[in-house]
């Protein structure tokens, strides 16, 4: 299992989480992914995650949308 630190702003506030995933290798819209569930995994409606089929950029924009920006994976 790989630890990945995640270097973010939500809602203009500097945040850091760290991750265990067994994967080699996490790219931002992952990293998105993994921080929209985070912050709002427990909504009462699906609505603020992406679809599954999303694109890369897609989900990218809906973690701005959400405030969720300047990820940077280490």
């Amino acid at each position: 299992m790989r630890e990945y630190t995640l270097n973010y702003l939500f809602n203009g506030e500097r945040r850091d989480h760290t991750f265990g995933l067994k994967q080699p290798e996490l790219p931002a819209h992952e990293a998105a992914l993994h921080l929209l569930q985070l912050h709002f995994g427990d909504a009462e409606n699906g609505l603020v995650l992406p679809p599954a089929d999303a694109t890369p950029e897609e989900v990218l924009q809906q973690a701005q949308v959400m405030g969720i920006t300047e990820i940077e994976v280490l």
